[in-house]
């Protein structure tokens, strides 16, 4: 059965659904979590701010913490108090944009070159 779409989440469902669903993300502390590398501060900065219109135009808000090559996002539904739905929600429209790779889909688009100049998200193998 489907949780109501600010019924706070166990954390047994919200472990086991991160595994399936957001696999790079982890519980922690009553917040999902996911930390992004990047190559530099322009790059923090291109996500971050993906992020930011993401989140706005959905009206549900993480914190973010950043540095120089790094962007930590978190999410929980503080008038509910807990994980929700629309921290579920959120995390895989983030996850599906900042991580998106046009060159791994074929087509038209090539993504972003190999070389350091250019370089952007640190993408796990």
């Amino acid at each position: 059965m489907a949780e109501p779409r600010d019924g706070v989440l166990d954390d047994a469902t919200i472990e086991a659904r991160l595994k399936t669903e957001l696999p790079a993300w982890r519980l922690e502390d009553g917040w999902i979590k996911r930390t992004y590398k990047t190559a530099g501060w322009k790059s923090t900065l291109m996500v971050i701010n993906t992020v930011g219109h993401l989140a706005e135009a959905a009206w549900h808000h993480p914190d973010l913490t950043a540095s120089y090559a790094w962007v930590e996002v978190r999410l929980t539904n503080h008038a509910a108090k807990g994980v929700t739905e629309k921290d579920f929600a959120l995390a895989r429209k983030i996850e599906e944009v900042v991580g998106w790779q046009p060159g791994t889909e074929g087509g038209a688009l090539e993504g972003t070159p190999t070389d350091p100049r250019f370089a952007y998200i640190k993408h796990e193998k």
